[in-house]
């Protein structure tokens, strides 16, 4: 299993993608933001975190990330990439970002309350975090997949 031990172990930096995809909780005037870390040579979220589009949601996630040695942030234009991130690590561009936008519609498919035409949304901030957390976390960090 990777760990960030491991990497270190060995001196692997890593390049991960950044980005946030919206939801609902009710209307669509209540959007939720699912921030996540993506790892594109192995296909895996190293991190995530559910919350409204703010700095405040970008700085509950990078904590997160910090015991993984990332060498570079793949990112789109967002300014609180460019306020938050490491100075030397930010790589701001579309052209790097394709796999977590693949990996946006692949949600997007699988857990209807992303999906942006949807009659399945959630009624509560709790439940439709914790669908998503489920998910993401018996996807990406369980170790017996069913």
């Amino acid at each position: 299993m990777l760990t960030p031990a491991l990497l270190v172990q060995h001196e692997v930096q890593l390049v991960c993608e950044m980005d946030a995809q919206w939801s609902y909780v009710g209307n669509k005037k209540q959007q939720r933001w699912l921030w996540y870390a993506w790892l594109p040579q192995l296909k895996t979220v190293l991190a995530s975190t559910l919350g409204a589009r703010t700095d405040d949601a970008l700085k509950r996630l990078l904590p997160l990330l910090k015991p993984w040695n990332i060498a570079l942030y793949c990112t789109d234009g967002w300014e609180a990439y460019q306020r938050y991130l490491p100075q030397d690590k930010p790589l701001i561009t579309k052209r790097y970002t394709q796999s977590i936008e693949r990996q946006n519609l692949n949600f997007r498919t699988r857990i209807k309350r992303l999906a942006r035409k949807t009659i399945c949304f959630s009624k509560s901030v709790e439940i439709h975090d914790k669908v998503i957390g489920e998910f993401i976390n018996r996807s990406f960090f369980n170790s017996s997949k069913s």
